[in-house]
């Protein structure tokens, strides 16, 4: 936890669920409790993953971290998600702790991870669930294990298999998500150390058009920055398309222009404005003409 604001990334969860032995349960919601009051979080989003509701610990956790953390705790993860009444019974629940204890009804937002071959069934429902909801995640490890994959290691790729064994998980949950609009988040690669392995494996989702990927180090976060922020080439050229659409629309009164040998129209717009936002998220300036 204290490494934790170190990192370079959009958002960090402190965990209360897989990382933490049953028996340090109970005591760890204390820690979280006081990593968020009195650590240094910049701007990022701050999130804590709960128990799952088929765990002893769901409840206690919202009542003891959500109701004495403060207005910093931004989100919690649901982890294991089964079903969308799995998400209402958290929103009603946090609903409940917030007039408690004096946050405005909704501050808290949800983050759902499918990691089951039943969440994956029930997942437009899920994404469908909470007004709460602002992100769905996939979780390879317990996902393999709830398919009886024949793999010891989650989130990282598998040679004897002719493609992506996961591709059409990431599809059905970004499809899900994107109706829903949601950010959608691949889950961790676990082999920490292999950076360039890593580059390698995230560029599947990064192409499917995901908002970005777990990082369990702050090594791993440089890496998976770059990844999924567009380039300083295609974070131009997407303001040329821009630029190009609105002289076309604009001073010509014409739906469709030539861009090189590209014919452009709204449609080019929508996709160009993806980029430029989420260049400008990563920092990013357009080059000087």
């Amino acid at each position: 936890m204290a490494k934790a604001p170190t990192a370079v990334a959009d958002m960090t969860f402190l965990d209360l669920e897989d990382s933490v032995a049953p028996a340090e349960k109970v005591q760890a919601r204390e820690k979280v409790v006081n990593a968020i009051r009195t650590q240094d979080w910049g701007d990022r989003v701050l999130c804590v993953r709960i128990n799952a509701w088929d765990s002893a610990w769901t409840y206690g956790d919202v009542i003891d971290v959500v109701g004495r953390a403060g207005e910093r705790l931004d989100e919690v993860m649901l982890p294991k998600v089964q079903s969308a009444a799995e998400v209402v019974a958290l929103d009603l629940l946090l609903t409940q702790v917030e007039r408690q204890v004096g946050l405005p009804v909704g501050h808290v937002g949800i983050e759902a991870q499918i990691e089951t071959a039943r969440g994956l069934i029930n997942v437009d429902e899920i994404c469908a669930a909470s007004p709460r909801l602002e992100t769905i995640i996939f979780g390879p490890a317990d996902f393999a294990a709830s398919l009886e994959m024949p793999v010891l290691t989650g989130g990282v790729a598998i040679p004897e298999y002719p493609g992506d064994h996961f591709n059409y998980v990431f599809s059905r949950i970004l499809v899900a998500g994107r109706a829903n609009g949601l950010q959608v988040i691949d889950g961790p690669f676990l082999k920490v150390r292999e950076l360039d392995e890593l580059r390698s494996f995230a560029q599947r989702t990064r192409v499917l058009g995901y908002d970005g990927k777990w990082a369990l180090t702050p090594d791993q976060a440089l890496v998976l920055n770059e990844i999924y922020s567009p380039t300083q080439e295609q974070f131009d050229r997407a303001w040329d398309i821009l630029e190009a659409y609105r002289v076309a629309t604009e001073e010509r009164g014409t739906g469709a222009v030539m861009f090189g040998d590209e014919m452009i129209d709204e449609a080019s717009r929508k996709m160009a404005m993806k980029f430029v936002t989420r260049g400008e998220r990563a920092g990013r300036r357009r080059s000087p003409r």
